[in-house]
């Protein structure tokens, strides 16, 4: 009889590798026993798993569904057998994060390149398309978000508070003049970014002490690193992330504008489905990102 637990090992190393051949090179099985062990699951479940030809293997629509039930059932195995033996189980495996378009800065970079050299049996897949994905549905581990949107089973864990700028460059204010106070922004060239401040009209403060500033827009879009070309090519001002513009503070290609008044911090959560158990790679991962905090 073949061994159930086995084939969904092998299941897995091919959806992760993409290749019969090196799943079985990885689990030290021939060729021949790999295919059997996948054709002893797709009679189990009665679905192909996989659609196979001579240059490519991927996962049948079955397939997909299969494969995010399996990886849970094999991570809480390895983290149920680590407890009973009072070892520490070792992250690896593949880690699919969601992460906001603005995060695709030097600094944060460096901090998963230093998380790889710490994990290395980890493979982080990153995407940074900047929407709001369906963890459960698409297969992510985790989202990293600009604001706490929870769907029903899941939760979310603080990483840090993210300063914002106003910012613009130095041919643009040299052009328009550099502001000294707030009302001296209005129906200045703006660059939104359309899921928040599409129309450029900014409230800053609470209460009695709130006050309006409506920007001139003369672009919009939902992609930070969009919006932040257009202010080094002094197309207006920009509200941006600290760690995607620190680079150019730095270096004077942009300049950070009423510095007192305009700077504001946003929460940023870690947001992942509610299980028992969390798998090393995924608490690895939150542990060392809350660590280095400065994102």
């Amino acid at each position: 009889m073949m061994d159930t637990l086995t084939s969904l090992r092998v299941f897995v190393a091919i959806a992760e590798l993409k290749s019969f051949t090196a799943a079985g090179s990885r689990l030290r099985l021939s060729p021949a026993m790999t295919s059997k062990h996948i054709q002893h699951l797709e009679t189990r479940v009665s679905a192909r798993l996989f659609n196979r030809s001579s240059r490519k293997v991927s996962l049948t629509e079955a397939g997909v569904v299969y494969l995010d039930s399996v990886r849970v059932l094999l991570e809480g195995l390895e983290e149920a057998e680590a407890r009973i033996s009072s070892t520490t189980v070792t992250p690896r495996g593949t880690l699919k994060v969601s992460v906001p378009v603005w995060m695709a800065n030097p600094r944060f970079a460096r901090l998963i390149a230093a998380y790889q050299r710490r994990y290395p049996d980890v493979t982080l897949d990153l995407d940074v398309e900047g929407r709001i994905v369906n963890l459960t549905d698409e297969g992510f581990d985790l989202a990293i978000r600009g604001a706490r949107t929870l769907d029903e089973g899941l939760i979310a864990r603080k990483l840090a508070d993210v300063p914002f700028l106003l910012v613009a460059a130095p041919a643009l204010l040299q052009r328009l003049g550099r502001p000294q106070t707030i009302s001296n922004l209005h129906n200045l060239p703006f660059l939104a970014y359309t899921p928040i401040i599409a129309d450029g009209r900014i409230v800053i403060g609470n209460g009695k002490d709130a006050r309006e500033i409506q920007f001139e827009p003369v672009m919009q879009s939902r992609n930070e690193t969009m919006l932040l070309l257009g202010a080094r090519a002094g197309m207006g001002f920009a509200i941006m992330p600290l760690p995607l513009i620190e680079d150019d503070l730095a270096s004077g290609l942009l300049e950070q504008v009423l510095a007192d008044e305009m700077r504001v911090t946003a929460p940023l959560y870690a947001v992942y489905p509610t299980r028992s158990y969390q798998p090393a790679k995924v608490r690895s991962f939150l542990d060392f990102l809350i660590e280095h905090g400065d994102l």
